[in-house]
């Protein structure tokens, strides 16, 4: 007697009812007017901190020299006014205090000998030490410092609503999704958001110090003074740079991408090198800003990472090889 065999039973449909497309669209309608308030609301706020951000955005200014050796600085306070610092040796400034490399602050004032008024230097010993930076940054119209606060707030809006802005997008795409898919979803969205945090923390302690003081280095081997630096074009710069280098960081993620899904393997990445030394140069012209500086501070760390992608591929098709999966090479 024949028995029927049984058929694999359908896997269930995780999400329930399906949705019509104009549901569809109107959810994301939704993610998507969440996210903008989102950085709106961020916007506002940052708008209220804008004097803080652009100290932190400052900050690379006073790092240019961490690869050089300390030099001895003064810096001269009038009232409230404060020049410099000015790096100074012990012959030309007797008064610096003993140290390898003082940062000496000394207050500049009057005194009066017989019916004249000799101006004098008075060594402030409590007085914090102020690295010496060589750049000033300026605002060369009347509306331009309301531009600059502007852009420092969006600039700093997006990267502080990534988490909410993430998420209701996020909200809308991973619904559509099965369990599997999610799992592997997010564990490459946090290896994404890994190397974004590395790439920034990277070029803002190490890159960017060492191309801004090559930009000045380079000025000065062209014969100008670059001493003075518009703060729009400043803060531009530095943003995008930041950005670029977060987004840049991501190449690793899409090169081991195509080896998973068996488009690329080790031997194709090893031979593609010269060809990823070229494409490092042109990410690091659109991704920050066109000029050799910032394309070589941005393509040495993305080579460096495919570098790493090369042994990762490698190491994946030798436990292949192990379970048998694939045959030797």
């Amino acid at each position: 007697m024949a028995t029927d065999t049984p058929e694999a039973a359908p896997e269930p449909d995780e999400g329930g009812p399906r949705k019509s497309f104009w549901e569809h669209v109107q959810d994301l309608r939704t993610a998507v007017i969440r996210s903008v308030t989102a950085i709106g609301i961020a916007v506002m706020v940052c708008l209220l901190l804008d004097a803080q951000i652009v100290g932190i955005l400052e900050y690379p200014l006073q790092r240019m020299h961490m690869f050089e050796s300390p030099k001895p600085t003064v810096t001269l306070e009038i009232g409230s006014t404060k020049l410099g610092p000015f790096p100074v040796t012990r012959e030309q400034f007797a008064g610096l205090p003993p140290g390898a490399a003082p940062n000496a602050v000394f207050r500049i004032g009057t005194t009066k000998i017989g019916e004249e008024q000799v101006v004098t230097l008075k060594l402030d010993p409590d007085a914090p030490a102020v690295a010496p930076v060589e750049v000033r940054l300026h605002n060369l119209s009347p509306a331009e410092a309301f531009f600059v606060a502007f852009h420092v707030a969006v600039y700093a809006a997006i990267i502080i609503s990534a988490p909410f802005w993430l998420y209701f997008l996020g909200s809308f795409i991973v619904p559509a999704l099965r369990k599997r898919e999610r799992r592997g979803i997010l564990t490459w969205v946090a290896w994404g958001v890994a190397l974004a945090i590395t790439g920034v923390l990277v070029t803002y302690f190490v890159l960017l110090p060492v191309a801004l003081r090559a930009s000045i280095k380079y000025s000065e081997i062209l014969g100008f003074n670059a001493s003075d630096w518009r703060a729009d074009e400043y803060i531009s710069f530095v943003c995008k740079f930041l950005m670029g280098m977060g987004i840049g960081f991501q190449f690793p993620l899409v090169v081991l991408f195509l080896v998973k899904l068996g488009v690329l393997t080790h031997k194709q990445l090893a031979h593609f090198r010269r060809h990823v030394i070229v494409l490092s140069l042109i990410l690091g012209a659109v991704l920050t800003t066109p000029e050799v500086v910032t394309q070589v501070a941005m393509a040495v760390p993305l080579y460096l990472l495919y570098e790493i992608c090369i042994w990762i591929a490698w190491y994946w098709e030798w436990k292949k090889r192990r379970r048998g999966e694939i045959a030797p090479a």
